[in-house]
């Protein structure tokens, strides 16, 4: 039901008037009745002083009426004076509703604006869209942690992000899949060391592929992307949710694997995953990409024999001694121990070495106290 707007509110001095007319008083009359100074009637008389609940309570005894009555008429009067647009108001917390307005503000991602006209017209540039109210969409194959039938906003605005910095990364070659397997070869071979990680940026620019970081977004509950700016510009995001090892290179085949197929060229990859999904249920091109991830991290006969002979005991020594022979680094295979539940998470967790820091000295990355200017 649509509020009622009157034509015009009068001030509860106007009332009062009538009442005293009514009763043949003077002003001074009614202070005397109510105990109050003349000077307090005059001023509510001519609209300079506004009626207080004591006052209300004094009216309604002097007059017969409620103090509800006189409350009213003040506060009607008071809304009318109000200088605030409704509709302004209403379209600022649509767009607070949808987006996080003030994180991508303080981001830089979307101008601040104080006319609401042309923030809405930041978001419409920012998300490339005609206008806000269609649905907003974006091309790309993601490894989320959380999966549905289309990307939550915030992941749509994290992607737009991605991208914005993605157009900016320049390529010595051009992508094609014959140099992205040797570029997979040669990530391979920077399993062991953390420091190799610096590696590669430039190991997939030179094959074609931009990489990118951007700090996750609240609620984003997404590891990384893979999307395409055209047929032949495949483009790798990295969130760093979480800034683990095994986490990173996982992450990196899985998304390599997408491109390699090429996925997320023509419509969204969708990857579901519900808290109680098993591997039975996962989309057929995740269980693929999950499963050379696993392969390319870490050879998986070597890792069944290894836990065949030792399982359910696994040592430090043991864990540090296997992934030398296999030269990667021992975060790889506690990741994948914890992955298969054959140890606790909680076990060996200093082994899972941080290499974000490390990663974004070597790629374009907006946030962790970087920022892009554009």
């Amino acid at each position: 039901m649509n509020a009622r707007i009157p034509a015009e509110v009068f001030p509860p001095g106007e009332f009062l008037r009538d009442e005293l007319d009514a009763r043949n008083w003077s002003q001074i009359e009614l202070a005397e009745v109510l105990g109050r100074p003349p000077r307090l009637i005059s001023e509510i008389v001519s609209g300079k002083r506004a009626i207080t609940p004591e006052t209300a309570k004094g009216l309604a005894a002097a007059f017969g009426t409620s103090a509800q009555l006189w409350m009213n008429l003040e506060t009607s009067y008071q809304l009318s004076k109000a200088n605030i647009q409704e509709s302004v108001v209403s379209r600022r917390a649509a767009l607070y509703s949808r987006f996080p307005v003030k994180e991508m503000v303080k981001r830089g991602w979307v101008l601040a604006a104080e006319n609401v006209d042309v923030l809405e017209q930041n978001f419409v540039s920012f998300f490339g869209s005609e206008k806000l109210d269609q649905k907003l969409s974006f091309s790309h194959a993601a490894k989320k942690r959380t999966y549905d039938d289309s990307a939550s906003v915030i992941q749509l605005a994290w992607m737009n992000r991605a991208k914005q910095l993605a157009q900016g990364v320049l390529v010595p070659r051009k992508f094609s899949k014959e140099k992205v397997s040797a570029a997979i070869s040669q990530l391979k071979a920077r399993r062991q060391f953390v420091e190799s990680v610096r590696e590669v940026p430039r190991i997939l620019t030179d094959a074609g592929v931009r990489v990118v970081v951007v700090e996750r977004l609240p609620s984003l509950k997404m590891d990384g992307a893979c999307f395409w700016l055209d047929a032949v510009s495949p483009v790798i995001a990295l969130s760093f949710q979480y800034d683990r090892i095994s986490n990173f290179w996982h992450t990196i085949f899985h998304e390599m694997d997408h491109i390699v197929h090429g996925e997320g060229k023509e419509k969204p990859i969708i990857e579901e995953m519900p808290t109680n999904a098993t591997w039975d249920s996962l989309p057929p091109e995740e269980k693929r990409c999950d499963t050379v991830a696993l392969e390319n991290a870490l050879p998986q006969r070597e890792f069944e024999g290894f836990v065949a002979r030792l399982n359910p005991l696994f040592t430090k020594a043991d864990i540090v001694g296997f992934a030398k022979r296999m030269e990667v680094h021992p975060g790889i295979v506690v990741g994948q121990l914890h992955r298969r539940e054959l140890i606790h998470y909680s076990v060996y967790r200093e082994m899972l070495e941080k290499v974000r820091d490390i990663f974004i000295q070597s790629a374009l990355t907006d946030g962790f106290g970087q920022k892009v200017p554009f």
